[in-house]
């Protein structure tokens, strides 16, 4: 069984780094909740902030929401008032512009009641602009209430995701802001990866889905993965490419630890010389076959390449004998008494 490896060697990382900041600034820190090493679940409180600037400023809104409240009321019974009244100043107009047509009221009394008309529809208009206003006040009381609301919530910091707590730069009594460095620094899930750096030709050999052994000094059993992504792109200044791995059972191994890896690109039963078999020309690799004791130059294609072992092939075919050792001291058409030996393939 030959095996086509890759071998890297990179840093453990995180699949997915968290960086936890306030939502609100200006508060001081009034406790905290977590620390480093901590598996938190997703809305977690981390952190408490002072709230007491917050409760004053929501005392103050409900205060101005009361106020609006009682305004409104106050102005919907001027409104009621005022129609109570045009709806009288009309009919009293509508009275005396009649008797005035039959003579029985003057112009001036006419004229009088009309105006009177004219004067309470104004009221009305302005008691109903005037409640519109106060409307839209407790609209904005409300308004500045959720805002409130929704600051004090944001008081607690917590966790977006679940995951592991690995930093932790909050201090109490620190004030809050989204300017410092984040509070709180997680990894998503807890989820490792290793991130190796591979040469350029090796890069497009890499697929995602590919098997991966990993080691480190620290663990006695390697490790397995698959090659979760290929990034795209090339160093410009080192001239290495990327890949991450995603690893089996990531508990015994911690952000940062160095590893290496053996990506597996192929796997498969193949006819296969050793090493010393195979010689280059200017036509490229070639084997000296021997048939009935003379030996010819044989050009083969090669493929993987295996500890000391590669594969061939085209050129030759199984049970054909070739020279394995001493292939330098031969030439093409020399007669020789070959001594055949079993080979040890894993």
């Amino acid at each position: 069984m030959l095996r086509d490896r890759v071998v890297a060697s990179g840093l453990i990382a995180p699949v997915e780094r968290i960086l936890v900041a306030p939502l609100i600034e200006g508060q001081p820190i009034e406790s905290l909740e977590a620390d480093v090493g901590d598996y938190v679940q997703a809305g977690q409180i981390l952190a408490r902030l002072s709230r007491s600037t917050l409760e004053l400023q929501k005392t103050q809104v409900a205060a101005s929401r009361a106020s609006a409240r009682a305004t409104i009321a106050q102005i919907e019974a001027q409104l009621i008032e005022a129609r109570a009244s045009a709806d009288e100043a009309a009919r009293v107009s509508t009275r005396t512009a009649a008797l005035q047509k039959q003579g029985s009221a003057s112009q001036a009394a006419a004229d009088q009641a009309n105006a009177n008309a004219i004067s309470a529809s104004a009221r009305v208009t302005a008691a109903t602009q005037t409640l519109e206003a106060a409307r839209a006040q407790l609209e904005l009381a409300e308004a500045q209430m959720a805002n409130i609301d929704l600051q004090l919530d944001r008081a607690d910091v917590k966790a977006p995701v679940a995951g592991e707590i690995t930093a932790r730069s909050a201090v109490i009594g620190a004030v809050a802001s989204a300017q410092a460095e984040p509070m709180f620094q997680m990894i998503k899930n807890g989820e490792l990866e290793l991130n190796v750096e591979l040469a350029e030709v090796d890069l497009p050999r890499l697929a995602a889905g590919q098997t991966v052994r990993m080691r480190s000094i620290g663990l006695t059993e390697p490790l397995t993965g698959t090659v979760r992504l290929v990034e795209p792109t090339i160093d410009t200044a080192t001239r290495l490419g990327r890949a991450r791995i995603s690893i089996d059972g990531d508990d015994a191994v911690r952000s940062g630890m160095f590893m290496d890896a053996e990506i597996l690109i192929a796997e498969r039963e193949a006819l296969a010389v050793p090493v010393t078999a195979v010689g280059s020309s200017a036509d490229g690799s070639t084997v000296m076959k021997v048939a009935d004791g003379v030996v010819s130059r044989v050009p083969v294609k090669t493929g993987i390449r295996d500890g000391g072992w590669v594969e061939v092939l085209e050129g030759i075919t199984p049970g054909d004998t070739i020279v394995t050792k001493a292939g330098a001291f031969v030439r093409d058409g020399d007669r020789i008494n070959p001594v055949p030996f079993e080979p040890n393939v894993n």
